[in-house]
């Protein structure tokens, strides 16, 4: 059953224009094949504006602010980017919660008033509010637009991170709790949810699968020229947050000949790490998206070497399922919520079982083994995901939705 017809203004964490690859990007592309959708880019913020206004993806925004014009963007059938028309705040630093929650409200009031003359201008009557994990600047938002819906979406534990811990950790209970609908894009998360949200689901994590279950039909990227089998791959942002670079580099020097391979941004940690003083270990930096699949298929094997902590645990790693709709054999740190992938992944609990599955999965790989890893990441769609989301928009409204 599917949602159709419905006007959905989407807020977030994530402004459409990000470079690394978002959730309620894909959850937006996919709302809107029955749906009108408002993305809602992230609100520029008063510190923002002062320090990083020479930034390209900040001028666009001063820009627009100067204009009060081209704010709004068609960059899909039936899905409008928004650009909001108001600078908010900067007000985290502060401690004192009633000064804050004044403060906050203000802000919230502001990027609802931008929001409402955005839906006036598309004829949005009425509308569901899907919120992407903004617990700030979107906590007041049910009770300034007053949506017919309001659907709050954990997809990271967001406390574990200093930033959102002081006032997040009082603060997402309460919108949690008021929200009409709870999802997660784990068990983790949603069992989070239902402590505060009796209507609260696991949806499940989507994946672009096709441009991945078609990688081997690219041709080899040319960073890749050059770098000799076996490679051990990882795609995605480098961050010493989440990532164990202790694992990288015992991989590197316990086996000098393979090669290391990482796809991605860095963080001020991985460019000072010794990783970069290893001949085996290659950095390519970012890269498009796009370009993901064919680097994908040029690994031996792909790993991901979590960290295990608050932010790691309950986190959906949908680089897992990417690895596995090329079919390669992966490698990842074993947490609650890999629990799914057992049957497909090696799931290492210490380095040294990284270098022991590594081993195993050069040994064993066979075709066999591709297609079954193939056949099971394809069921992890943004469709699927998303079908569960109007699941349970459907349970509450008591209604069957064709």
């Amino acid at each position: 059953m599917i949602i159709r017809g419905k006007n959905i203004v989407i807020v977030g964490l994530q402004p459409w224009d990000t470079e690394i690859g978002s959730n309620c990007k894909n959850i937006a592309l996919e709302f809107s094949k029955h749906n009108k959708v408002l993305y809602v880019n992230s609100p520029m913020d008063r510190i923002t504006s002062l320090l990083r206004k020479d930034d390209h993806a900040v001028k666009k925004r001063l820009d627009i602010l100067k204009t009060k014009t081209k704010n709004i963007e068609l960059v899909h059938p039936n899905l409008w980017i928004f650009y909001p028309d108001v600078i908010i705040e900067s007000i985290n630093w502060i401690k004192i919660n009633f000064v804050f929650d004044i403060l906050n409200k203000l802000n919230n009031k502001k990027l609802a008033g931008a929001i409402l003359r955005a839906v006036e201008k598309l004829g949005f009557e009425e509308f569901i509010l899907f919120n992407d994990n903004d617990i700030f600047r979107s906590f007041y938002l049910k009770e300034y637009l007053k949506p017919s819906l309001s659907i709050y979406y954990s997809r990271d534990y967001l406390l574990a991170v200093e930033y959102w811990r002081y006032h997040g950790s009082r603060l997402e209970p309460v919108l949690m709790s008021k929200s009409d609908i709870c999802v997660a894009n784990s068990a983790y998360l949603a069992a989070i949810c239902k402590k505060y949200n009796t209507n609260s689901y696991d949806i499940g994590q989507g994946c672009e699968v096709d441009m991945f279950l078609d990688a081997d039909k690219q041709p080899m990227p040319t960073d890749m020229t050059g770098i000799s089998q076996p490679i051990i791959g990882y795609v995605g942002a480098l961050q010493s947050l989440r990532l164990d670079i202790e694992i990288l580099m015992h991989l590197a020097v316990e086996r000098p000949e393979w090669k290391i391979v990482l796809v991605g941004p860095e963080d001020e940690d991985f460019k000072n790490s010794d990783l970069h003083r290893l001949e085996n270990v290659h950095f390519i930096g970012s890269k498009n998206p796009s370009e993901l699949p064919s680097f994908i298929n040029s690994f031996t094997i792909c790993v991901n070497p979590q960290l295990l902590n608050e932010v790691t645990i309950g986190n959906y790693p949908r680089k897992v399922d990417e690895y596995l709709a090329v079919g390669k054999p992966v490698v990842a740190t074993k947490t609650e919520s890999m629990d799914l992938f057992s049957g497909y992944v090696y799931l290492a609990d210490t380095k040294e079982q990284y270098v022991d599955f590594i081993d195993l999965a050069l040994n064993e790989d066979n075709s066999e083994l591709t297609r079954s890893r193939r056949e099971f990441a394809s069921g992890h769609t943004w469709e699927a995901s998303v079908q569960k989301i109007y699941d349970a928009v459907s349970k509450l409204w008591g209604i069957a939705c064709s």
